[in-house]
């Protein structure tokens, strides 16, 4: 890169790389869809089954800001200035709705290009409260309307590809979509933002919430004997990543969950028949603040009330507390316990710094 160029995008704080753009916006995305979709979905089943009308309208008003939230948390993930953050609010709101059931795809592409167009040209006339936001909203839309429909309909395609292999190979599918989405889930990946932008719900999705949940409670219980009560929580109900910086320094720790959510997955698909029939972004959620779990319970209730599902079976609530909670604490426990007979895991490999 010409060192002038090189100069002024470090002024702009531009940087092309993996992580600003493969991490840190994906993670800041994920957020987005927390703070409009995913709450205002979990609002609304809660006001729909406790006859609560304000609670349905509030939750409402939240998924009608999906696309502008995500937009924003995008821009924030690359320090973009005010007016820019501004502007994005349109260009997230126009991605995702010419983006279709990909939206959240497009907006992660069309955010990015439009908010560093607006970090380009910040400052730099007099008239900045007009050119930045005109750069911003002109080249995101633009972006938006040339290419939101075709990365939507492919993320959209994609999906759909997975969930109708999921259908026909329940076992196979179920291993791997568990494995992966856990993987995803632990490495400093958004395993949610990712669930999301393809659209997995249904069995595929119910395998993705395995796999999260056994790496989320696996790693919980399994360092129960370093972290005591505070990871057990911090791990259970927050995330397993916080182990990340242990993975690097004995990788063999990561066989106890990941092993658990290749038995857990098939399991969710092919005994429990366990459906994410709620929002998308809640089968890459796991455990976190039990958003997978309202997410498979807002499914349920929403099939209920469309009499697309009959009611809601103890079977139903058993296949959900198995899969989310008591087999990856049980599996991953017993699968640990060899590889510390062996010493592959030692004392305080799993200690976090709380």
């Amino acid at each position: 890169m010409n060192m002038q160029v090189k100069h002024f995008f470090d002024k702009k704080d531009i940087q092309l790389s993996a992580k600003r753009y493969g991490i840190d916006a994906l993670g800041a995305m994920a957020q987005g869809l927390f703070a409009s979709l995913l709450i205002g979905t979990i609002l609304g089943t809660a006001g729909e089954q406790f006859k609560l009308e304000v609670l349905v309208t509030v939750g409402n008003f939240a998924k009608a800001t999906t696309g502008a939230s995500m937009a924003v948390a995008i821009g924030c993930a690359l320090k973009s200035p005010f007016l820019v953050l501004f502007s994005l609010i349109a260009v997230g709101q126009a991605a995702n709705t010419l983006g279709g059931a990909g939206g959240p795809l497009s907006v992660y592409f069309v955010a990015i290009i439009a908010a560093e167009c607006g970090k380009l040209v910040s400052k730099e006339t007099k008239i900045d409260i007009i050119v930045t936001p005109l750069v911003t909203i002109v080249s995101g839309v633009l972006m938006a309307l040339l290419c939101a429909p075709a990365i939507g309909g492919a993320a959209s395609y994609t999906g759909r590809v997975i969930m109708w292999a999921t259908d026909l190979q329940p076992f196979l599918m179920g291993i791997v979509i568990s494995v992966i989405t856990g993987i995803i889930l632990t490495l400093p990946i958004s395993s949610a933002a990712i669930c999301a932008a393809l659209g997995l719900t249904g069995l595929a999705g119910g395998a993705a919430l395995a796999g999260c949940c056994a790496q989320m409670v696996g790693f919980a219980v399994m360092s129960f004997r370093e972290n005591r009560l505070g990871g057990l929580f911090a791990q259970g109900i927050g995330t397993s990543m916080l182990q990340m910086g242990n993975i690097v320094k004995n990788p063999r720790i990561w066989i106890p969950p990941t092993v658990a959510a290749a038995i857990t997955g098939p399991l969710a698909t092919c005994l429990f028949k366990l459906r994410m029939d709620g929002p998308a972004v809640a089968s890459g959620m796991g455990t976190c603040g039990l958003v997978g779990q309202i997410g498979v319970y807002a499914g349920w209730a929403a099939g209920v009330a469309s009499g697309a599902k009959p009611a809601i079976t103890p079977f139903d609530w058993a296949g959900l507390g198995l899969i989310s909670f008591v087999l990856p604490a049980i599996l991953t426990s017993l699968i640990a316990l060899p590889l510390r007979k062996k010493n592959w895991i030692r004392e305080n490999d799993l200690k976090l710094d709380l």
